[in-house]
């Protein structure tokens, strides 16, 4: 489906300059270039893994103008959380949500496209949910191509869906793949940690933490922040650990999670010089999941909070 828009520009004569321009009309002017592209995708089927499915969808971009330009395209996932790069590898830029949807502006691959040339691309896709045995679809996915001179206007778009390939291999009588909107996680700690003196008069500890994942809602992370901590004590960091802590808050380590995982790891802990030692108090830990810069619902706020008591003691 292509969509083409033109504009005419219509100039009002009054009295004798109309007659004047009827006698001597200019020289037709040369044709403007024009930028106008379609857009074509394949069958976007998501395989059964060890890790919930994974597909590519293959999406085609046709330079249908008379000047040689680059385009873009937008592409609105039809799982949420599922979009993953391009290949060949492009630049991609996130663009919002539609219906809780990650929404993806794409440069189509490689150099400008010559008028009338052709180019190909893949777009990789991954849903983080349990392989069942039964085929389902997932609709609303959609790839639009964007003129590459800066106009927000569609030159084209198609619509597709995900098909879930079931466990024993089948696509057939697919049924609906309805995903978590809310999120179903938990944390849980060792109870206790204790710093231990070090030489330069600070204390460092662990603790264990367990945190928890049994639905399939959409997330970029788990995020937890320490809602009380002892005086002088501070998150140092994680083991392991993905991105930097912030002394009273740290990313769960590991990035997302897949149905049904648990994820077991340490966090850092540590007191300042001339803390003095002893029993330092009780702190509380909040976790919360986080989707495109927001907070996502639990379907139980309960056990999104884990309490533990912080002990400083010299070395032995």
């Amino acid at each position: 489906m292509t969509t083409r828009t033109g504009r005419r520009l219509a100039t009002v004569l009054l009295g004798p300059a109309a007659a004047v321009l009827a006698l001597a009309a200019p020289a037709a002017a040369a044709p403007a270039a024009t930028f106008d592209a379609d857009v074509s995708v394949g069958r976007l089927v998501l395989d059964p893994t060890e890790r919930g499915y994974r597909g590519t969808l293959p999406v085609t971009v046709t330079n249908r103008g008379t000047t040689g330009t680059y385009f873009s395209v937008t592409i609105v996932e039809p799982v949420a959380g599922s979009i993953g790069n391009l290949s060949p590898d492009s630049a991609c830029g996130f663009q919002g949500l539609v219906e809780n949807r990650r929404v993806v502006n794409c440069l189509v691959p490689g150099p400008d496209l010559r008028p009338g040339e052709r180019r190909s691309f893949s777009v990789a896709f991954q849903a983080l949910t349990t392989p069942r045995d039964v085929a389902m679809i997932a609709q609303g996915g959609q790839v639009s191509v964007n003129p590459g001179d800066g106009s927000p206007e569609v030159a084209d778009q198609e619509s597709f869906a995900a098909l879930f390939r079931s466990t024993s291999g089948s696509l057939r009588n697919p049924v609906p793949y309805v995903q978590d909107t809310q999120a179903r996680a938990s944390i849980s700690t060792a109870g206790a940690a204790t710093l231990v003196r070090q030489e330069d008069g600070s204390y460092l500890g662990r603790l264990p933490v367990t945190v928890r994942w049994a639905g399939d809602a959409a997330h970029d992370l788990l995020f937890v922040d320490a809602t009380a901590l002892p005086a002088g004590v501070a998150i140092w960091g994680t083991d392991p650990e993905d991105l930097p802590s912030f002394f009273t808050n740290f990313v769960v380590p590991g990035g997302r999670f897949m149905a049904g995982e648990q994820r077991n790891f340490d966090v850092l802990l540590r007191a300042e010089p001339g803390t003095v030692p002893g029993a330092l108090g009780g702190a509380t830990f909040q976790l919360s999941t986080q989707w495109d810069g927001y907070v996502v619902a639990d379907t139980d706020p309960t056990d999104n909070v884990a309490t533990f008591t912080v002990t400083a003691a010299d070395a032995s």
